[in-house]
């Protein structure tokens, strides 16, 4: 038997023995959302391997959403792309990276589950902070993501704007508030992790405006009882959107693969996982389940006040836009 021979004997029985390599998948997300997925692929890998037998690895890549989305654009070569704004995919979509129809190709416009925005204050709450008005208060510091590079700022942004017009406050009263509050931010995080790495690991700030879904993320991360979260009267409903990405899969020939994770964010194994990390399931009887994690509070969505987010981005967060008028970078 010739050496050629054997080598290929040899990968013929490696492949059917089971023993071939295993398919790689790779998510490019945001910021806050390692931990989520972390157990989520946790749980996608062993369905897959149940129901196909096949195994399954999944790489994550995390990082502020715009920044993850500008990546993707200039070649990372992710399968799927799990975003906390839809200005993030449509981005990509208007240069051809995922389908133009992305927000139809998946249950609820493409949105597996959503968040919204709330603030930690250090243990104890030292300085009071129940509302937003508590935020444009002197000697208050607030620490938020710079709206240019990540969804959560983004949506600390539109929450902050959009609670004075929800108390029947006029736009130039929103924009003064949020000129205010922008005043007490003694620096921008980069994505919502960089955030708390600010407020909790460098100690500054009396005030982190992030998602719902952090609280949980900093017990595990840093220990319960660090901070404590407060529920302002109103907040904005943020959905978590997702897409394929057309240009690697055609390229790797993983559509198939990549649909079915994406897919299997509906269910009821990946709902009930989303909601033990604090974010809200769409599924109604696992919201209601998790009531207890899920505090009520008033909720707008971007469309009420803003039209969407593309449209947001143009008036808000575009250079130029509202948000260079009232912050200068520190």
């Amino acid at each position: 038997m010739t050496p050629r021979i054997k080598i290929l004997l040899a990968s013929i029985a490696l492949a059917t023995s089971g023993m071939a390599p295993a398919q790689t998948l790779l998510n490019a997300s945001y910021d806050v959302a390692r931990e989520f997925y972390k157990d989520y692929n946790a749980a996608f890998v062993a369905n897959y391997k149940k129901t196909t037998g096949k195994d399954l690895k999944i790489d994550q890549s995390h990082g502020g959403s715009s920044a993850q989305a500008r990546a993707v654009n200039d070649g990372l070569d992710a399968d799927v792309v799990t975003m906390n704004t839809t200005t993030d995919i449509e981005f990509l979509a208007s240069t051809g990276v995922v389908a133009k129809d992305w927000a139809k190709r998946f249950p609820n416009d493409a949105s597996p589950t959503t968040s919204t925005m709330l603030f930690l204050v250090r243990n104890g709450n030292p300085k009071g902070i129940k509302d937003w008005a508590d935020l444009i208060k002197p000697g208050v510091q607030v620490v938020v993501v710079n709206p240019k590079t990540g969804g959560n700022g983004r949506y600390a942004y539109l929450a902050a704007w959009g609670h004075v017009l929800e108390a029947g406050g006029t736009e130039a009263q929103a924009a003064e508030f949020v000129k205010k509050l922008y005043a007490n931010v003694p620096v921008l995080g980069k994505g919502g992790r960089d955030a708390t790495t600010i407020f909790l690991q460098r100690n500054t700030g009396d005030v982190l405006v992030t998602f719902e879904s952090e609280v949980i993320s900093i017990d595990r991360e840093f220990g319960a009882g660090k901070v404590d979260a407060v529920y302002p009267a109103s907040s904005i409903v943020a959905e978590n959107p997702v897409a394929v990405v057309e240009r690697t899969v055609a390229k790797k020939g993983s559509g198939e693969l990549a649909r079915a994770y994406l897919n299997y964010l509906y269910s009821d194994e990946a709902q009930e996982i989303a909601a033990k990390h604090a974010l809200r399931p769409r599924s109604a009887a696992i919201l209601k389940k998790y009531a207890d994690t899920f505090k009520p509070l008033k909720l707008f969505t971007v469309g009420k006040y803003f039209g969407s987010l593309s449209q947001a981005q143009k008036v808000h967060f575009n250079d130029g836009g509202q948000f260079d008028k009232i912050y200068t970078v520190k």
